[in-house]
Formats: structure tokens, sequence, C-alpha cells
């Protein structure tokens, strides 16, 4: 436990989840507290109604619950972007329409309604400046540059950015002139910083002047305009004036200039001056352009996709996937095998080479080989494996000892090379790169080179006896079967190099002599589980006749058919067991396997029922992609006859469990794209339950569990409804019932399997009914007490309108000529993007009129208005709930039912706990196994000096330092800290 607490730990500050949580959640409340001097009358003004407080209680946790994945950082930053923008707009919308800011004298309606106004001005004059400015770029007008055109996200979120600012200044400073004669700005310095600057910090803090003069300096001198509009007059009929300052009936209007339109117009020309500066003659012949061997991508960060996101919603590669493996089965299993393809052309080839056998190993003294399986998932984690593969030697302590692993001339990989499809890109980024990163290919090399005969050497080796370097071979997995093997016979047999490894492979299966009669036996079981005829009558032969009755070998298949057997209570590779018990006879010495991401080996008690039996079961998927449970695997005993002892397990059943729980804590924070499916489904499953109008009962005198009991009888009533009445939520209903049933592994019976999809689906139905009475209950009480649903859709532009002569004047009719000569479009632009902002307005009017004269009184249009402005709201509720119960099936399921291992272990994307085989054939002729782990891989990585500084040795093999990324701080050890966690010899 200790391990998992280290691995799970965060390097830097407040490490866990919730104590961020409630750490942002104590600083927010203190914040609050202190920033509101009149704090108790909003108390009073509650009138001691806990209703208030619910509403607020409700809003708060779910906006920052639902924004929770995205404060730090997250797989795409504009998503990440988009949700910010998305929870502010809607929170803004929500609080400023309840009554605590009303209650403490605050009414924030003039800022949203400037905001937007200033927003809407800011984007219309940047919009107009950059047409401008391309068009006299075509005229040849100004310098190349401005022909590169900003990102209309660039403009709206200067506009944001601006408007937002002249809100906070008008917050603090108002729309006021200064208050008589202003004090100069260098006497306003004098008076706050004279004495400071000579030192003497007493006089200094006794000298202070008071806060509100202070803020008067600021506001009017220092950011305040200067002049008047008097000063200006050929602009005095295009400025904003600002509210007048008298203590007794103006008599005159005002000259002073708006400090809001001062400070906005400041920001518009600042941005237009940089941007042509930027962009002129000048600054581009002084500023040139890199260009030809000037210009040098410099690379600071190795780039690494993320853990593939299983449970997205709104990946095209989980969706080619899931159409792969559906073609796959049905049109490649059983009708079309590129393995018996493969074994048609060796056989009509009829040369001396049949591609499937390599003895160029067995005359060697002694021999090192590593093992590693499902690779290329996580660059990270893909990278820190292939580093430790690539290191000349690796120092770890073994049995109190320290003991130095040489790096080995032979790589095994165990399948599954990509995720989640076999595609070219897939291959390129997620299993070539991070080798590539590790140990360089050779200069000749070239990606887009196809070997069309193998092996291809360097030009001063002449056989493959002669070449030095580590080699690779690899067997296909069922993921790399998705596309019928076409990506890998490309990548694998078909290209020469995977970083600096060799890839003499041609075929999809093959035998390896090894030294002291060693063999390795690679088989592709492909979608089958189960080798091919062709192939098993191959190895039979090679069984028959060159495999010694003395030698031993090393079968490597990518399914643990005893594992998985015992799980599925089924029967698999039925071939491949009829090859190990009848043709190699007891020969079989190790088994070694991926497909399950864990390490684990079994090994055959002393006396073994079976004498053909095969001594060691090795599962090792650890190469990169997520971790798999070990615990679901722990009472496995019987394979085949034999008895079976756990030797080993990586990591340990008891942290396996506990690993589980953060599919309750962290399943949304790993799989933020859920809320696609989430969201829209518990939209769909009470889409015809709303408008809820029959809220009465609430709102009447009762204890809380009275309000409790009636809110779950009217749940009741609203599920009686859905079975009875509705149409469009049945249908999602009887939906989700067949995908929560089927989505239960086959492993449990018919009746268990629709009991456990049945309460699956009533937990999510009767949680999102609650969720829509909570939003239905808070509108109901904003409307009941006059904050929402009484003026129309267009209440925050009519109270503007209302106000904006007396904060705003106009005395010169800027505003009527700015209507005018636009045709209208000024004042409805700006009134329907205030009614298009405030969407609890809209919702709740548009809710009163289906109460008051039924849903089918209403145009399509209005429908449109109402259910779009509900789901927006509703997505926000729904998508935290709906993960944190699908987190909480899957862990019940794992750990209570042992359902679910690769459901609910995928979900978590957990890159660490990986590992990998070496293996060493010594000069006595037996194989000594070492199983190497690294608990935490890094997730950020720095260039390595070293390495750069061997760029001019060739080949990469035979450097020190052959990889080119090093991990960043807290790792000390270059090597992740890597340890054996398993050790023992097969005598020969």
């Amino acid at each position: 436990m200790d391990r998992v607490k280290e691995i799970l730990t965060h390097q830097y500050s407040y490490p866990h989840e919730h104590s961020r949580h409630a750490m942002l959640a104590v600083l927010a409340g203190c914040l609050f507290f202190i920033s509101t001097d009149n704090f108790h009358t909003l108390i009073h003004r509650f009138d001691n109604n806990i209703k208030w407080w619910s509403i607020y209680a409700f809003l708060l946790g779910f906006f920052y619950f639902f924004s929770s994945p995205f404060l730090v950082r997250t797989i795409e930053p504009s998503y990440s972007n988009f949700n910010r923008w998305y929870v502010l707009w809607l929170l803004v919308a929500a609080v400023y329409h309840l009554p605590s800011f009303q209650s403490m004298g605050v009414d924030i309606r003039m800022n949203l309604s400037l905001f937007l106004t200033l927003f809407m001005a800011s984007v219309l004059i940047l919009v107009l400046f950059h047409i401008s400015y391309l068009g006299l770029w075509y005229l040849g007008l100004v310098a190349r540059l401005a022909g590169n055109r900003p990102e209309i996200l660039t403009i709206l979120q200067n506009s944001t950015v601006l408007s937002i600012a002249c809100c906070v200044f008008y917050s603090h400073c108002g729309n006021r002139g200064p208050k008589g004669k202003p004090l100069g700005r260098q006497l306003s310095s004098t008076v706050l910083f004279e004495n400071l600057l000579h030192s003497n910090l007493t006089k200094w803090i006794n000298n202070w002047p008071p806060m509100h003069e202070v803020k008067e300096q600021v506001c009017h001198n220092w950011l305040g305009p200067v002049g008047s509009a008097a000063d200006y007059p050929v602009f005095s009929k295009w400025v904003v004036y600002g509210e007048m300052v008298c203590h007794d009936a103006c008599v005159k209007t005002s000259e002073n200039i708006s400090p809001i339109f001062s400070l906005w117009a400041t920001f518009i020309g600042l941005y237009i001056a940089n941007y042509i500066v930027e962009r002129s003659t000048g600054w581009a012949l002084t500023h040139p352009q890199p260009s030809g061997a000037r210009r040098r991508k410099i690379v600071t960060a190795p780039e690494f996709l993320d853990m593939v996101p299983w449970y997205s919603g709104t990946s095209a590669d989980l969706f080619k996937t899931a159409f792969d493996l559906v073609i796959s089965v049905t049109l490649f299993l059983g009708r079309f095998d590129l393995r018996t393809m493969q074994a048609a052309i060796s056989k009509a080839q009829q040369t001396e080479k049949d591609g499937f056998l390599y003895t160029h190993f067995h005359k060697k003294e002694e021999m090192w080989f590593d093992f590693m399986a499902d690779t290329g998932d996580g660059g990270n984690s893909t990278y820190t494996v292939a580093r430790l593969l690539a290191q000349p030697f690796l120092k770890v302590n073994v049995g109190g000892r320290e003991t130095v692993l040489q790096r080995s001339s032979l790589l095994l990989l165990g399948g599954d090379l990509a995720y989640p499809n076999p595609s070219p890109t897939s291959y390129e980024q997620r299993l070539f790169r991070p080798f590539e990163y590790a140990m360089q290919p050779p200069k000749f090399y070239r990606p887009e080179h196809i070997a069309a005969t193998k092996p291809e050497l360097p030009d001063n080796v002449e056989k493959l006896q002669a070449y030095v370097g580590p080699q690779c071979f690899a067997i296909p997995g069922n993921h790399d079967w998705f596309d019928g093997l076409e990506t890998f016979m490309r990548y694998i047999c078909h290209k020469s190099w995977l970083g600096g490894w060799l890839l003499p492979q041609e075929k999809s299966y093959f035998a390896l002599q090894l030294p002291h009669g060693w063999w390795v036996f690679g088989l592709d079981q492909a979608l089958h589980g189960d080798i091919d005829l062709f192939q098993f009558k191959y190895f039979s032969e090679i069984a028959k006749e060159q495999v010694g009755s003395k030698d031993s070998v090393i079968i490597i298949t990518h399914e643990p058919t005893w594992l998985l057997d015992w799980y599925w209570e089924g029967s698999t590779g039925n071939n491949v067991s009829h090859l190990i018990k009848d043709h190699l006879k007891g020969r079989c010495r190790l088994r070694l396997s991926g497909d399950l991401h864990f390490y684990m080996r079994h090994t055959a008690g002393p006396a073994a029922e079976n004498p053909a039996s095969v001594q060691h079961l090795i599962v090792n998927g650890c190469g990169g992609a997520f971790l798999h449970p070990t615990h679901v695997f722990t009472k496995f005993s019987q394979f085949e006859g034999t008895t079976y002892q756990n030797k080993a397990s990586y990591p340990l059943p008891v942290d396996s469990r506990k690993i589980a729980l953060g599919n309750i804590l962290k399943f949304r924070k790993k799989n933020w794209r859920f809320d696609i499916i989430g969201g829209v489904l518990y939209f769909v499953l009470v889409f015809s339950m709303f408008p809820q109008c029959d809220l009465d009962k609430f709102f009447q005198k009762n204890t809380f569990f009275g309000h409790t009991r009636q809110f779950f009888n009217t749940v009741g009533q609203v599920i009686y409804f859905l079975l009875e009445d509705s149409y469009v939520s049945l249908g999602g209903l009887f939906g989700m019932l067949i995908l929560a049933v089927l989505f239960v592994p086959g492993k449990v019976s018919r009746k268990k399997k629709f009991l456990i999809g049945f309460l699956h689906c009533c937990v999510h139905l009767i949680v999102a009914i609650g969720l829509l009475l909570l939003l239905e209950l808070g509108i109901e009480t904003c409307v009941r007490h006059g904050l929402l649903g009484n003026a129309g859709y267009h209440t925050l532009y009519e109270w503007y309108r209302s106000v904006e002569n007396e904060h705003f004047p106009d005395p010169t009719g800027l505003r009527a000529r700015m209507e005018r000569w636009t045709l209208g479009l000024y004042p409805a632009c700006l009134k329907y993007l205030m009614s298009a902002f405030d969407v609890p307005e809209v919702m709740a009017v548009t809710r009163s009129n289906i109460c008051r004269t039924g849903l089918d009184s209403m145009s399509r249009g209005f429908k449109l208005i109402y259910y779009s402005s509900v789901f927006l709201y509703f997505w926000v509720f729904s998508t935290p709930v709906v993960s944190f119960i699908f987190g909480s099936y899957l862990y019940t399921c794992i750990n209570w039912l042992n359902l679910h291992f690769d459901e609910a272990f995928s979900s978590l994307r957990i890159a660490n706990y990986k590992s990998f085989l070496r293996c060493h054939v010594t000069k006595t002729g037996d194989l000594e196994v070492y199983t190497l782990a690294v608990d935490k891989v890094p997730k950020e990585w720095m260039l390595d000096p070293l390495w750069d500084e061997e760029q001019s040795v060739s080949p990469s093999y035979s450097r020190k330092y052959p990889s080119q990324w090093i991990p960043l701080p807290p790792y000390r050890d270059a090597n992740c800290n890597v340890r054996v966690i398993d050790h023992f010899v097969v005598s020969k």
C-alpha cells in the first residue's frame, strides 16, 4: 500500500484531488466572507429560509465539479478553454438572478449589460479593422506580413478580455468624472511615493492617504481620460460622456468624457497600433524571418501522445476500431486468413530460405534477449520501457547485491503493437516514435522506404550472423489483426528498422534457434485465439526434425489462454495445446504472453501430474498499455490437468484492489470525453418530462423529512408518466436498458446479466429524474420570488436601455446616429445578444408559457429555444453525476463481482507499473530470467545533453547514451528507479 501511495502521489504541493477541491472551496469562502462588509445583511434578508442556501450549494457545487477536470490541464486545451468560458457564462447568468447580490446592495446587471455592449462593439471594430487591413495588403499598400490572417477565436478572446477589464474598472470607479479640480499626476505620485523613495518608511506609512483618496487618484488621475470633450471639438460628437457629479440639480450637460469609453478606446488603439507595427514594412525589415540554414526547429520536449481515451464519445479512432473489429470478425474470421496466404507464398517460392526460421543466433556462447508486449499506447510509458531496453547496461539490485544486466541482442514483442487500431498513424506515433527516441535508426534509414528483400543490412555487414547490433522480432496481437494484418505486414515485415533495432522478420510468425539448445516459437493466433493448420504443421515439423530431444522451447503467444480460459470458463488454443503436449512432449519450458497488462508468473509444482506440462506460465503485457487488475486472477491454479502456484504478481493484488477505487474518484477526470455520451443520454431520459408544472406541494410548509418524502414521491410519479405517456424518454430508457444489459460480461448467467444491467439502468434513471426535479425546483423558486420569468425574454436589454442615458449620457445623439447608419442592427444585435446570454430568463419565460397554455400551443421555434436552454444547464448538472455513477458501477463490479476487468481499468488509463523480461542464456545453457519494472512513469522529459554530444557517433547502439530524452526532476535516476520484481532460473 505504501508503494501505491508513492505512485499515486502528485509531485507538487497538495497532491490529493479531494484536498485540492477542499482547499479551493475554503479559499473561495474566505475571500467571499472577507470581501463582504455587509454579509450580515444577506443573512437577515434570507428570511431564515434555507432554500437559497440550497440553491447556491447545488449550483456552485455542480458547476465546480463540472469544470474540475479542466482546472489544471487536459488532453486538448481548446476543449478545456471552451468549457471554462461555457461554465463562466452559465454561472454568471444564473447567479445574478439570485437574491444575494441584491441583498448586499450590489447589482451586477449594469456590469453584464456593459460587458455585452463593449464585447459586441469590440468584435465589430476589430473585424472591420482586419478586413480593411487585409484590403490594403491585397492592394500592396502594406507589408507582406499583413496577409497573416488572425483567427476569429483570437479576436473573440481579445474582445472578451478587453470588455472584462473595462467592467472591472466600472465596478471600482464608475463612469463619473473627478469631483472638483483633480490632483495632477505628478502631485499624486509625490503624495504616495516621495517619502518611500527617501527610505523613510515610518513617515511614509503615517502620511499614507485614506483608501478612498487613493481610489480617487487611481480612477480619475491615473486611469481617467485626459481633458474633457471641450478640449477635442472635432471628436465631441463621436465620444460617450460620463455621468454628472453635482450635489444639486445639474443645469447643463456633462462635458466629461466617459472613463469607460476612454479606457476602451485606449485598449482598441493599442491593439490596432501593435498589430500594425508588427506587420509594418520597417518592423519586417528589422526583424526578418529566418530561412534556409538559419531556420532550425528547436525541440524542447518529445512529441508523445497521451494514453488512448477508451471512453471517448468524440474519438474517430475508437469508432474506426469498432468498425474494423466488426469487419474483421465478419469477413476474415474463417473466410480469409493472411496466415494461410503466407504459407502458400512461401511454398510457391521454393527457396532455401522460407522466411519463418532463423538460426543465426545459435552459435553464440551466451545470449541476452528481452520480451515485452502490449506497447504503443501512451508515449510516456512506451518510451520509458524502450529507453530501458536501449541502455548499454542496467545496474539493478538482485538478492541484496548489485548486478549488471547487459543490453540484449534480441527483442521479442508479444503483440498489440499500437492502440487502438492498426493504422499508419498509430504505428508511427505510438510505436515507432518512442523507439526512435530511445535509439535512433541508422542515418541511411528513410521512413517511407519499403524493404523488398530482407534483411537489409548496413554496407559493411555481409551476413545477418555478422551483425552485432540489436534485432527485433514481433508477433501480432488481436489489435494488430483489426485491419486484416495489413499495417503489421507493412511496418514490421516490410520495414527494416524499429528505431535502432534491426527487423529481419518477413512473416507474422517465426522460429528462432538460440544458443545451447534453446528455441523460441513466435505464434500468430490472429482473432481465433489459436494457430491455423498450416502454422501448426510448420511448427510440428520443426519440433520433429530440428528441435533436439534435450532442447528447450519458449512458446510466445499473444493471449494467455491459461488465465482467460479459467476466467471465461471456456477452452481456446486447442492447436497450441496439441502442439505442446503431443509434439514438443515436455520440451516447452516457458510460455510467454501479453494481452493482460500486468506481470504474473505461475510455476508448476515439483511433482507435476503431467510430465508434458509447461514449467512456467508468464504474462507480461506491461510494455506501455494501460494497467489491468491482478486481483481478478488470484484464484487460478489449474491448467490442462496441472497444478500451478502463483510465484509473482505485479502489482500486488491488494494494491490492485485499491487502485480500482480511482473509478469513483477520477473517472471523469480521466474520461472527460465521456460527457458526450453521458450528458446526451441523461437528457434523452428526461426529455419528455420537461417542464414539471405541478410543484405546489414543495412550497407548502413541511419538515425536512416531509419534503424529502415528497421529492421521492414525485420521482415515482415522473417514472410512471415516462412509462405511460412519453415517447422519446421511453425509447431512450429501453435503449439504455439494452446497452446496460449487453455491457455486462457474458461470464455470468443470463439472469444475473439482466439483473445487473437492470439495476444499473434504474440508478441512472432515478438520478436523471432527480436532477430534473432539482433544476425545475430551482427555476420555480426564482419565479415565485419574482427573480425570473416576469418581464419577458428581453429583461436585461430593457433594463439597460432604461438606465443607459443616466449612466452614459448622449447629448450629441450618437446612439441615434448609429442606429440609423446600421439600419437598426445596432440595437437589435445588442438586444438578442443579451437575451442569448440570459439563458435562465429565457428558460423561465418559456416554461411559464408552456405551463399556462400547454406545450402544443408553442411553435417549433419556441420549443427549440426552451429545450436548448434547458439542455445547457442540464448538461452541467448531469455530466459529473453520470460519470460518478458509471465509475462507481465499474468499481463495484471489479472489486466485488470480478467483472469488467478490461473496462474498469482501461477507464483509469494508468501509465504506471511498466515491466519487461530480460533473459540470459548463460554459458552453461541455463536460462536466467529477470523481470524489470518501473513503478512510476515520468510525464515530463528534457533533452539529454550527453546524448547531444554523441551525435557524431554511429551507429546509435554503440553510444554510451543512446536515448534522446531523460526524465525531469524529481527523478534522480535517469533509468526511473528500475528494479527487479522477479528472478528465477530455468535449468538446461
